[in-house]
């Protein structure tokens, strides 16, 4: 389990810190999330490698990582709380992430977003190079 300090800011791979409840209070209001019910939220986290940013005991922060450890990585529930962004959290947290030495040497990474283009661009992520390829099975608030 990895900890990394920067000023009052924590970021933390210890799954025991992780605050479900305020995960979930956040999650339930996103635009990716709303619907998906606690218990799915629940299972996602522990089968996930989940990163928690916190400032004290507070978790202001999320983000997890749903992969195999060798060729593939999915990024997802990325979030910072609105009062505390402004400040290079966002940045941080994804510079953590795709540093983390078992997560090197990954063929793919692969996230969705609407509207945060330009942060996961300045980690090398773009749109799908072959989008003809890519099929998906979609099921609502799941």
């Amino acid at each position: 389990m990895g900890e990394y300090q920067r000023g009052e800011y924590t970021i933390s791979t210890n799954p025991a810190r992780l605050d479900i409840e305020a995960i979930y209070g956040y999650l339930s209001r996103s635009y990716w999330a709303a619907g998906r019910p606690r218990e799915t939220l629940a299972r996602a986290i522990q089968h996930s490698l989940c990163f928690g940013v916190y400032k004290g005991a507070e978790q202001v922060g999320f983000a997890r990582v749903i992969t195999d450890y060798a060729v593939f990585a999915y990024l997802a529930d990325v979030y910072i709380l609105e009062e505390h962004q402004g400040l290079g959290l966002g940045k941080w947290l994804i510079s953590v992430i795709t540093s983390q030495p078992e997560l090197q040497g990954l063929r793919r990474w692969l996230l969705a977003t609407r509207d945060a283009h330009g942060l996961y661009r300045q980690f090398g992520f773009t749109e799908l190079q072959a989008p003809e390829r890519w099929m998906e099975r979609m099921k609502a608030n799941l």
